[in-house]
């Protein structure tokens, strides 16, 4: 059995870099997307790595099937017992995880490991790699945790608070869509990337905020950037790397605040903010 969180909370996120994140609802940790390595093919971790307590969850779901977003070292590592979302047909890919898997599409919602999961569509290829005749979709969630009790102290007959809640695009372009996903406390927003461009299938700062904004939330972490660079492009091309590396999570600050939308929380990997 997975081991209990530190102090359950209504809301707390733990940022492990990448996409890889730990969104804690009311005592039940949703992992995203781990990857929990220092190197993959040519990108190396310019970041720590990941302690052992990021295997640590009591549902792991996965957006897409791409390498740094489906990282079968890091999904092995996680407690037999532990449900791992994925998208529906990765499961022959993942058949090692055992009868723990969930596939899941577009438009469904299922209650797994204690939350309730929308499952949303994103704009990215979803396949393994190029060449793979399978084509599993690419997915965004929405995850509403448990209901939480009156809080400390509070009088009797006092309203508990609502379930915590979070959406996860996973990787995406900006979607039209994005307006029909209900409010969430928390916005976990992908903002930047590897190089050496991020195409029409990701968000830069700007169009991340955008999205934010569409989708509305309380409280914003910027994911999926200042942590994996391609092994020697830094020096070939450090403007490239200071736009998609270095400066996306600040600059998605600043659009959040010129937007007046969510409020930005720059978070540092292995750092665990309670919200």
């Amino acid at each position: 059995m997975s081991a209990p969180a530190p102090g359950p909370v209504r809301l707390g996120v733990t940022w492990w870099g990448h996409a890889s994140t730990t969104v804690e609802l009311g005592g039940v940790r949703v992992a995203l997307d781990p990857l929990l390595a220092g190197r993959l093919v040519h990108l190396r971790r310019r970041t720590p790595l990941p302690p052992a307590d990021a295997a640590l969850a009591d549902v792991v779901l996965v957006s897409h099937l791409h390498l740094d977003h489906c990282h079968l070292p890091s999904l092995r590592r996680f407690a037999a017992d532990v449900p791992v979302v994925v998208p529906r047909g990765g499961e022959r890919l993942l058949a090692d995880l055992g009868d723990r898997l969930l596939g899941v599409g577009p438009g469904e919602t299922h209650r797994v490991g204690g939350v309730d999961v929308e499952v949303l569509a994103a704009t990215h290829d979803g396949r393994r790699h190029p060449w793979a005749r399978e084509r599993p979709p690419a997915l965004g969630f929405r995850v509403t945790g448990p209901a939480t009790g009156a809080t400390s102290g509070a009088t009797s007959g006092a309203t508990a608070p609502a379930p915590a809640s979070f959406w996860f695009p996973g990787d995406t372009g900006l979607r039209e869509d994005m307006r029909e996903v209900a409010p969430v406390d928390l916005a976990l927003a992908p903002v930047g990337g590897w190089g050496p461009s991020l195409g029409e299938e990701h968000m830069d700062p700007d169009e991340a905020a955008e999205a934010v904004r569409r989708v509305g939330a309380r409280w914003a972490v910027p994911v999926h950037w200042g942590t994996f660079w391609p092994v020697g492009l830094e020096r070939v091309d450090r403007a490239t790397h200071h736009r998609l590396f270095v400066t996306p999570g600040r600059r998605f600050a600043d659009a959040l605040a010129r937007a007046g939308s969510a409020r930005p929380v720059l978070a540092s990997p292995a750092e665990r903010i309670v919200l």
